[in-house]
């Protein structure tokens, strides 16, 4: 086992930190820069870039430092990482050039340009960690190709659903347990939510409000839960998921006739969501294990009598997260 923080210490010591760039300055970038900046030992956060400087700069300054500069220069880029002093610019391409940037941070929420980044960092030898589920949805699995090609790391971020529940999804492997759904708990769908409903939402929290309106319309949880899909290999039992508001806690699941273990197993698994189930807003893994001593011990450690049992993680924090991926 990698122990993250162990390991993050130890290049806090040695003077060596992991040098991050970021591109993109919305609402993840104000909580993330915050928190490598303040938080974090043993990670850097070099630079930023964003289509409009000011928004950038900002991302430094809540986070408490102001003495930054602007620059389109490579070589100022390079000698600014190396001096360990922060540096904000429009070209995302200099990201990806500067040698002494260890890994890039995908903060965008947009497919075409996220992949003219994802490839460019592929080109330029760059790992790649991103919280741009949009992108992965459509383009994911091309993706890992040209990075393994490349001989880099492409990977989605802890903290959002998909990280979340492909750790818990290889956690309940780990265990012996087969797992057959992977799951996203939401606290509202609406298809007739758009920008006007949510915008008071969305300034509240200062979020972007076509952001705001995809988490609350389905659209996002579709695309968070086909990232789940590629990465595992599991379908849908229909189009767009079953879904459905459901009342109670999660384990329900496991024995309400929502599930039969024949028919996920014979898909291979699935992909799911349910609406205003506890725990909100979490993830959960449903699986089976046939062995007679696993469920044994599995009924004794109080998960039930089975066939399915449920796995979850009763939370998702985003950014908070995303430290221990890159």
């Amino acid at each position: 086992m990698i122990l993250v923080d162990n390991a993050l210490r130890r290049r806090e010591e040695n003077g060596n930190p992991i040098k991050v760039g970021l591109v993109g300055a919305g609402a993840m970038a104000e909580g993330l820069v915050n928190l490598i900046v303040n938080s974090v030992p043993g990670m850097t956060l070099s630079a930023i870039s964003n289509r409009t400087l000011e928004k950038a700069g900002q991302r430094y300054r809540d986070a408490g430092v102001e003495s930054f500069v602007e620059t389109d220069s490579l070589q100022k880029i390079e000698e600014r990482v190396a001096d360990g002093k922060p540096v904000i610019t429009t070209d995302h391409n200099l990201l990806c050039e500067a040698d002494n940037l260890d890994v890039i941070v995908d903060l965008t929420g947009h497919v075409e340009f996220g992949a003219e980044l994802a490839m460019k960092s592929f080109a330029c030898g760059k790992d790649l960690v991103s919280l741009n589920a949009e992108l992965d949805s459509a383009l994911g699995s091309v993706l890992q190709h040209h990075a393994r090609k490349a001989g880099v790391i492409y990977t989605l971020a802890d903290g959002d659903q998909p990280g979340v529940e492909m750790n818990l999804y290889r956690y309940v492997k780990g265990l012996g347990v087969e797992p057959l759904v992977c799951g996203n708990i939401k606290g509202l769908q609406d298809e007739r939510r758009d920008p006007t409903t949510q915008e008071g939402f969305a300034k509240q929290w200062k979020q972007n409000v076509n952001m705001v309106t995809s988490f609350a319309d389905g659209s996002k949880v579709s695309m968070e839960q086909a990232c789940v899909a590629n990465a595992t290999g599991m379908r849908v039992e229909q189009r767009g998921m079953l879904g459905g508001d459901y009342e109670g806690h999660v384990d329900d699941l496991c024995h309400n006739g929502r599930y039969d273990v024949d028919r996920l197993r014979e898909m291979g698994g699935v992909v799911d969501y349910v609406v205003k189930m506890k725990p909100a807003p979490g993830v959960f893994v449903l699986g089976t294990c046939e062995d007679p001593i696993h469920q044994r011990y599995l009924k004794l450690y109080k998960m039930g009598d089975g066939p399915l049992y449920s796995f979850y993680a009763p939370y998702h924090l985003c950014y908070f997260e995303m430290p221990s991926s890159i």
